[in-house]
């Protein structure tokens, strides 16, 4: 029976080299001629020791990834020996596969171009030849390519502005819109103007209110003392109207108590102050705020007025003029109508 070989010798006959014998192989007495039935017993034998043969663990110390697989390779493809071939037969047939299997495949120019390179030579086949795709423009500068020249768009011209369109020639001088220029800028120009503008303003605001508080605060009115004329321009029963605006007063001429005079009656209502007016048609004052109602005597007779009239002081000056004196009243209530200061007789 024919020697069974390991994976090593495999391995070393695949190579090319001679077969290490293992450790632990039988001597040589034991490959005896075979026997009268070994070519039997050789047929037999291959598949029982392929069932019943343990597999032993290949060692890989030192070699290389493709031998690995290489070997692995052409452990599974290449066929057993023959049981009556002698054992220095069997590297030969082995070692046929193996070339076969080791050498390189042949590749096309599309496959060696999809071969990845290493990062140098991509470098350099990029910096060989041109940039595919756009450049930009100081690239087109470099390489004298000249850019496409673009069509200018031209506006069409403008139309004449007519007359009344157009701005009216003013009279302004340049000079005086230049000083005014100049003033604006000193006094806004900045902030640091303006604090001071303000500043300025200030200063001369206190100045004045400063100068008026030096002047004496007069109230002007008018006189107290003045001359309505003659006693003789009044008629009897005249109510005389035109002193009111000036010196607020009535200069009646007529009978109190059964005597005829003329007085002077204050034109103030004795309600709450405001200006009676004089009805001719109905010979008395009304007071158009409450409806207080006099009569030409000045003693009041309806509305909310709770006393009379109040009288001035009249009396007959040097030159025979009648001279009323404001600063001086009488009350009715108080009996002061019948001081001859309060009327002149007639």
């Amino acid at each position: 029976m024919a020697k069974k070989m390991s994976v090593e010798e495999i391995l070393a006959a695949a190579r090319g080299g001679p077969a290490k014998k293992p450790a632990d192989a039988p001597p040589p007495a034991a490959e005896a001629a075979p026997p009268a039935d070994a070519p039997a017993a050789a047929e037999a034998a291959p598949a029982a020791s392929e069932s019943a043969a343990p597999i032993k663990p290949v060692k890989t110390a030192g070699m290389s990834v493709a031998d690995i697989l290489a070997a692995a390779k052409a452990g599974k493809s290449a066929p057993r020996p023959a049981a009556a071939a002698p054992v220095a037969a069997k590297p030969a047939a082995a070692a046929a596969p193996a070339a076969e299997k080791k050498a390189p495949p042949k590749t096309d120019a599309a496959t060696a171009a999809a071969v990845p390179k290493d990062t140098a030579s991509i470098l350099a086949a990029a910096r060989k030849g041109a940039k595919p795709g756009p450049v930009s423009k100081a690239e087109a500068e470099k390489k004298g390519i000249a850019p496409p020249a673009k069509k200018k768009l031209e506006a069409p011209p403008m139309p004449a502005k007519p007359e009344f369109a157009r701005p009216a020639a003013t009279n302004d001088d340049p000079s005086r819109r230049t000083f005014m220029a100049a003033i604006g800028g000193a006094l806004f120009g900045s902030s640091l103007a303006v604090g001071f503008t303000s500043l300025a303003v200030t200063q001369v605001m206190w100045v004045l209110g400063l100068a008026r508080y030096m002047f004496p605060n007069i109230l002007i009115e008018p006189p107290t003392k003045f001359k309505v004329g003659s006693p003789s321009n009044f008629g009897p029963g005249q109510v005389e109207t035109k002193f009111i605006p000036e010196f607020g007063v009535w200069i009646v001429r007529y009978e109190y108590e059964g005597r005829p005079m003329i007085y002077a009656l204050k034109s103030v209502c004795t309600h709450l102050g405001c200006t009676p007016n004089w009805l001719e048609a109905e010979q008395k004052f009304k007071c158009p705020c409450h409806g207080s109602g006099f009569y030409k005597d000045g003693i009041n007779f309806e509305g909310p007025a709770p006393r009379p009239l109040e009288r001035y002081a009249i009396s007959l000056a040097d030159d025979g003029q009648l001279e009323v004196d404001k600063s001086r009243t009488f009350n009715q209530e108080q009996g002061q109508w019948k001081d001859a200061a309060s009327f002149v007789p007639v």
